[in-house]
């Protein structure tokens, strides 16, 4: 008998980091149990589809980036659909479907998904599934699997009812009918299942998704580099059933306590944690994703350490920079810790950066970390050994290929210290993964729990918002063993840590200088002695020995300087005026203020050099905890006022008015910088909306950078008379004339 044909659609992704690649690939990989064929391909890769004669129903998988930018393996597609000569009815034929990653905390959210899907509309495409918009803010998945569930029924509708127009066309023709071909386009399919377009309808979303979702804390505060598309993806697929074993309930680490102790007092059940759950979910049946399959080969070859690499694996492409001095500029009873580091790049020219730029830097896994990662899959003794990594044959993963990083001529320890994010948060793919490698049955059904859509909460609360590592995890789990070639499927690539240049090269040529705050993860039932951030913790432990404190001398400090592997990251938006009599604001407190010390210094030395150009005003908006405590740069910024290179410097200390506050000041001054902001409401607007002026807001995304926004918003309403629809539309076209810009994390 002929081999059965199955109905093919094509399944497009633009990925920045991985997520989105691998919500396409899991999408691929469970088409075929759907009776469908499904043809994956990255947007840039255009000579391996055709949107201008496609006519089978289109997925679109994409992530945003940046300020709102399209991931770079997308940016062709994207310029390609904006261009001006193409027709309205250019995709006139084509049917899409679309989900977008995104994270609400970043002010264009979703946009490059929203971006693609207007274009789409324009050109005449007609949609045949709801548009998904996942917030990494909130959890992806809240989103995703429920848009990945229903998605396999619309395709199959559109496949059905693109037949039947095909049907009723070739019909037509037969019987010569007048009125002609029918359109063949695909109508919309009304599923109403997911239309996630504001901060509305994505609330009333999350309640049918998990019923115990509302147990979910808040996310907890994040480290600079806020991804919302980081590898590997949330699972997708066919839905797994799994029912609480009786067998398993006697032993399971989730199950709850017996009803009564021996002196007939009631027993109060332990608390739920990372390894115990409560009823209901220890009751309840499970939804799984799918397994993902396996798909790399991996052996351990004998090889001589001598000659090893040392350093990140592109460091060809990097400059190594020697520290030449690193300042601690808060004192020692400040909560946080902030250095500045300055780094000599004389030796690289290619390092030619702007006020307003930023710059990777590349570090390792820590020491401590690797041995027990070393120690928990059982290879201490081959670390030295080579590791070769190939495709499994037989593997059933669509588009498998081994990751561009995994070198073949390493040792085991360079790859675990050097290529690999072993401290990245285990996503749920991961989790199900390490179900098969489980021996006690209690841990096999939590880590099904946490995997599962009944357990969406849990994962977010023990796993995803507390910024769990995959060595915390293992080590909860302790009869879990992962082979290697595992962990090398799932765990990303280490990822280098952007920080903002606080220099200007026209104050210090060749010098590079930044600003950073040592992380610090607090203690907690599985993390017993709390930890640093991976980049901030080895950034402080490498320029210690060196490190001098606030009013030292640095004459009385000169060991050896350590270097720095950096790379350069242009922000060509965020940057001074290009025109020098532009009025420019910034708010920036904490270590956000540090790009803002190279605009001041590039705008000090631009005064200097040409004593006749006009220079527009400029405003700077700092906050901290202390005055005393952790007023960064204050010395310097006084000079900046005094030169008159700040116009205004409008500060505020949290914690010191706090306790004004309580000790019964007759009256309390601003605690943060939207408070200030609002106290100079008018001058503010008359820059921003007379003027032609610019904002500048750098810093933490989920909290300051919405109250700054906030207060912008509150401060139109009230110097234009306006509603808030108005002044949010006036805040957009501040951002689309790129007058109102932000760097920020979360």
């Amino acid at each position: 008998m002929p081999c059965e044909v199955k109905p093919r659609f094509v399944l497009l992704y633009g990925s920045q980091k991985g997520q989105a690649e691998s919500l396409a690939e899991g999408i691929a990989e469970v088409a075929e149990e759907h009776g469908l064929a499904a043809e994956l391909s990255c947007l840039n890769h255009n000579e391996k589809y055709n949107l201008e004669t496609e006519n089978a129903p289109v997925v679109f998988i994409v992530s945003t980036t940046g300020d709102g930018e399209p991931p770079d393996n997308a940016l062709q597609f994207v310029k390609r659909i904006k261009e001006k000569t193409l027709s309205p009815d250019h995709y006139k034929h084509l049917c899409y479907a679309l989900l977008a990653l995104g994270d609400t905390n970043y002010a264009n959210f979703c946009n490059c998904g929203k971006t693609i899907e207007r274009r789409l509309q324009e050109l005449g495409a007609k949609q045949f599934y709801a548009t998904g918009y996942a917030d990494d803010g909130t959890g992806l998945e809240v989103v995703v699997e429920p848009w990945i569930e229903g998605l396999w029924k619309a395709i199959k509708g559109a496949l059905s009812k693109m037949a039947s127009n095909k049907a009723a066309f070739v019909k037509g023709l037969a019987a010569d009918s007048p009125r002609g071909a029918p359109d063949s386009t695909m109508p919309d399919v009304q599923l109403n299942l997911l239309r996630i377009t504001d901060q509305q309808s994505r609330e009333s979303i999350k309640a049918p998704v998990s019923k115990s979702a509302a147990a979910a804390s808040p996310p907890a505060p994040g480290t600079h580099a806020a991804v919302s598309d980081l590898r590997p993806a949330v699972p997708t697929g066919s839905s797994v059933l799994a029912s609480r074993s009786p067998g398993a309930s006697a032993v399971s680490a989730s199950a709850p306590e017996t009803p009564g102790t021996d002196d007939g007092r009631p027993r109060v059940s332990p608390p739920a944690s990372l390894t115990r759950s409560l009823p209901p979910l220890s009751e309840s049946s499970l939804n799984l994703p799918a397994l993902p399959p396996p798909y790399l080969d991996v052996s351990l070859q004998e090889a001589d350490p001598a000659g090893e690499a040392v350093g990140p694996s592109n460091v060809e492409a990097l400059s190594a920079a020697p520290v030449c001095r690193a300042v601690q500029l808060t004192t020692g009873d400040s909560v946080k810790t902030a250095l500045l580091v300055e780094l000599d790049v004389s030796a690289h020219p290619m390092v030619t950066y702007h006020p307003g730029d930023s710059f990777d830097v590349f570090c390792p896994n820590r020491a401590a970390e690797v041995e027990e990662a070393l120690h928990r899959l059982g290879l201490s003794d081959q670390r030295n050994h080579r590791v070769h990594v190939s495709l499994l044959k037989d593997t059933k993963k669509k588009g498998a290929q081994v990751p561009s990083y995994m070198s073949q001529n390493i040792s085991l320890l360079y790859l675990l210290t050097w290529c690999l994010e072993i401290r990245s948060v285990p996503k749920k793919a991961l989790l199900r993964a390490l179900v098969e490698h489980t021996g006690h049955s209690g841990q096999r059904r939590r880590l099904q729990e946490l995997c599962s859509r009944q357990g969406s909460a849990d994962y977010n609360l023990y796993v995803r918002d507390c910024g769990l590592s995959v060595p915390e995890l293992l080590a909860a789990f302790p009869t879990c063993s992962p082979p290697l070639s595992l962990l090398l499927e799932h765990l990303p690539k280490l990822q280098p840590r952007p920080y903002s240049a606080a220099s200007s090269c026209l104050r210090h040529p060749g010098k590079l200088r930044f600003v950073f705050s040592v992380v610090e993860f607090p203690a907690c039932s599985w993390r017993p002695a709390g930890r640093r951030g991976l980049c901030t913790g080895w950034l402080f432990d490498l320029i210690n020995p060196v490190l001098l404190s606030p009013g030292e001398d640095e004459s009385s400090v000169s060991p050896a300087p350590p270097k720095i592997h950096v790379s350069l990251r242009p922000n060509r938006s965020f940057r001074p005026p290009s025109e020098p009599s532009a009025p420019f604001i910034m708010v920036g407190p904490g270590t956000g203020v540090a790009p803002f010390i190279g605009f001041l210094q590039q705008r000090e030395q631009q005064r200097k050099d040409d004593a006749e150009a006009v220079f527009g005003e400029t405003w700077l908006f700092f906050g901290c905890r202390h005055r005393d405590g952790d007023f960064l740069f204050r010395e310097e910024l006084e000079g900046f006022v005094s030169s008159g290179t700040l116009s205004q410097l409008k500060v505020c200390f949290s914690r010191d008015d706090h306790e004004e506050e309580e000790a019964g000041a007759s009256s309390a001054r601003p605690r943060y910088v939207q408070h200030n902001l609002l106290l100079a409401s008018r001058p503010v607007t008359d820059i921003l909306l007379r003027r032609g002026g610019y904002l500048y807001v750098c810093g933490d995304a989920k909290n300051m950078a919405k109250d700054v926004n906030n207060a912008l918003m509150e401060m139109i309403q009230t110097e234009l008379q306006v509603d808030q629809l108005e002044a949010m539309k006036t805040l957009a076209a501040l951002r689309e004339e790129k007058r109102y810009l932000q760097d920020i994390w979360g």
